[in-house]
């Protein structure tokens, strides 16, 4: 059985009215919250075989503050350009290219996409997913390559509000 983290990425900055969309820094709720998240996550054991991000500066910033608190090498998270604003359908083509070598993987990205893909990828998603929400699902497929819509289970829905401190 495999485990997906479905994550979008944490509260960015929109005081920089120049900037582009793609370079939106996390504003100081998303720097805080981020290590919070990864806290929360160590606690529930999750250790990420994989952790892939969308280039977009507030995911990374997102990807490399988990993977930090999860004692996950940052040099090996994975940055897709593919990921940024990415529908359902691309998070799904990404999941299924997975090595499939690991147990556990963690993908960082963007709504309406991560909120759609969370969606179709087992029921119990709540009607929005807010920055930073975390949508743990195992899957019942055997291999990476196999997942389809419907093949996950929620787990659970973490959402920084939510977390316990500690």
């Amino acid at each position: 059985m495999k485990q997906l983290l479905l994550v979008r990425h944490a509260k960015s900055d929109w005081d920089h009215p120049g900037l582009a969309d793609h370079d939106r820094p996390l504003n100081e709720r998303g720097r805080r919250d981020a290590p919070r998240m990864a806290a929360a996550l160590r606690r529930r054991g999750i250790v990420p075989d994989l952790i892939l991000t969308s280039t977009a500066v507030r995911a990374e910033t997102t990807a490399l503050a988990l993977a930090e608190g999860l004692g996950f090498p940052v040099e090996r998270v994975v940055k897709l350009v593919g990921l940024y604003l990415a529908p359902p359908q691309i998070i799904l083509r990404v999941v299924q290219g997975l090595d499939e070598t690991a147990g556990t993987a963690l993908v960082v990205g963007h709504n309406p996409g991560m909120h759609e893909a969370a969606n179709l990828l087992g029921s119990g998603m709540a009607e929005h997913l807010p920055t930073l929400a975390v949508a743990r699902f195992e899957l019942d497929a055997a291999y990476w390559g196999g997942v389809e819509w419907g093949d996950g289970r929620l787990v659970e829905l973490l959402v920084p509000r939510g977390i316990e401190e500690g």
